[in-house]
């Protein structure tokens, strides 16, 4: 089961009052197991950056103008998304986010069935308790030593390693990937032509007949294979 995990970086918290996305991380898991693929891009907000979302992720104005819009990146990154499901943390901020970006490039939008949230996976798991990206990491060992500010691509690698551990942890993902294989192994066993070969000749020849013969007379009337005949 191929899932995207992913985090967004914005401007301020609500795009149809103007706040627009500046940064996309992606992270391709199997089976809830990373493997590898990722996607991440800087865009260019074309708009000036509150100082209190500087403050968040530190991507100023003047970097991000180096940068291309969504309009000229938005077609990579549904490439990269595919027919995937769409996992964040507090999944309703950063779906926001995607959709409207993608409704004003005319894309259609990705539906809510396609989202997964593991803060909602978080608080019913852990009811009560502080279920932020940092308190999970700390819960489950997870190491984010280098969260200095907020980066998408760390913090979909980050979580990543969480949403693993809230859906059972490392065996459990090991485990459907090995009975994916198996699966196939055992697919192309079944599929296999089976060879038949010619049933092999069993009956004895006449030298054999006769020292058996010999062999029984040697033993006498006691033989087993008197008995068998009688």
């Amino acid at each position: 089961m191929r899932e995207i995990v992913f985090d967004t970086e914005t401007t301020g918290f609500d795009p149809f009052n103007g706040d627009r996305l500046v940064e996309i991380g992606c992270v391709e898991v199997e089976n809830f197991l990373p493997t590898g693929n990722v996607y991440h891009q800087y865009v260019n907000p074309e708009r000036d950056m509150p100082e209190g979302a500087f403050k968040i992720h530190g991507l100023s104005e003047e970097f991000l103008k180096g940068y291309p819009t969504f309009a000229e990146i938005y077609a990579e990154f549904v490439d990269f998304v595919g027919d995937a499901n769409l996992v964040a943390h507090n999944a309703d901020f950063d779906m926001k986010f995607i959709n409207y970006e993608l409704s004003q490039v005319g894309h259609s939008e990705y539906p809510k069935t396609r989202a997964i949230d593991t803060l909602n996976m978080a608080r019913r798991k852990f009811p009560g308790s502080p279920n932020t990206l940092d308190a999970l990491c700390k819960r489950f060992s997870v190491d984010n030593s280098n969260r200095i500010k907020h980066g998408a691509l760390l913090d979909a690698e980050l979580l990543a390693e969480v949403y693993l551990e809230l859906r059972g942890g490392r065996q459990r993902g090991l485990e459907l990937d090995t009975a994916k294989k198996s699966a196939a192994d055992t697919e192309t066993v079944a599929t296999k032509p089976r060879i038949l070969r010619e049933a092999r000749p069993h009956a004895p020849s006449a030298e054999e007949l006769l020292r058996h013969a010999e062999f029984v007379a040697k033993i006498g009337q006691e033989a087993l294979w008197h008995k068998v005949k009688a």
